[in-house]
């Protein structure tokens, strides 16, 4: 659409924030911006929402092919029609966190002054608020480290860095399962399932907003047609997806 009737001059990050919005109202589903900012942008970046009609993007030079592993997606085959409810308690149970404080979003409070406050915190918001506000601010400090850690071609560090966020969105984020279907539980087995079958390599952690759908692992090639047969006997043919990761996002191919 953009290239045939706007002549390529909407920008990656409207093409994303029209997405988000035909998502939030015309789909129901209150998401944020990262899916739809990274599928339009393309490549490793980091991006800051601090504005939201602003974002600021920054590329990280990192050249996936020359790391002996394969991105993996594992499709669990969950089903995500009545986990909106769950999806749009995150956001709501952060900014309850920030409320205590006067603050309408978690990056305007620190840390520090959650853990101070932690006792009138968990009295007023909850348990599982305070959780997933702690989650928030450990895991924007990864990121961080992330990006370091591949701009320096240290893809161990990355690797192990990506493992410690899976492991704190299952504990802390809680978003791996959905609390009012504890039965279904299909992203918990294939994590198990994926460390399983990497033995200590590579990395795995929830792909997205979580609850159902799809884990992402990264893959040693030497592993890759171990993991895929194994992922497929458990979820299904054609349910493990081998992906590249390209420069560049969205664009259109004029021939």
């Amino acid at each position: 659409l953009n290239g045939l009737y706007n002549e390529g001059e909407v920008s990656a990050v409207e093409i994303a924030q029209i997405a988000q919005f035909a998502e939030n109202v015309y789909f129901g589903k209150p998401s944020g911006l990262m899916d739809q900012m990274a599928s339009s942008v393309g490549g490793f970046i980091t991006i800051d929402f601090a504005d939201e009609k602003h974002p600021v993007i920054d590329s990280v030079k990192f050249d996936f092919t020359k790391s002996g592993h394969a991105l993996c997606i594992v499709d669990t085959k969950g089903n995500h029609a009545d986990l909106t409810p769950e999806y749009a308690a995150i956001p709501v149970e952060m900014k309850s966190v920030a409320a205590f404080f006067g603050k309408k979003v978690l990056r305007e409070i620190t840390k520090e002054q959650l853990l101070e406050n932690i006792c009138a915190v968990r009295e007023k918001c909850s348990d599982r608020a305070v959780l997933r506000a702690l989650h928030f601010f450990d895991d924007n400090e990864r990121v961080g480290k992330e990006a370091s850690a591949l701009s320096e071609g240290d893809f161990d560090a990355f690797l192990s860095l990506i493992n410690e966020s899976g492991d704190s969105s299952f504990k802390y984020l809680q978003n791996i399962y959905a609390s009012s279907a504890p039965n279904e539980q299909g992203l918990s087995l294939a994590l198990y399932l994926a460390k399983q079958a990497l033995g200590g390599e590579g990395a795995c952690r929830v792909h997205g907003g979580g609850f159902a759908g799809t884990i992402q692992a990264f893959v040693p090639e030497k592993k890759l047609e171990a993991f895929k047969a194994e992922m497929e006997r458990v979820f299904g043919e054609g349910s493990c997806y081998v992906l590249s990761i390209r420069p560049v996002g969205g664009v259109q191919i004029d021939l």
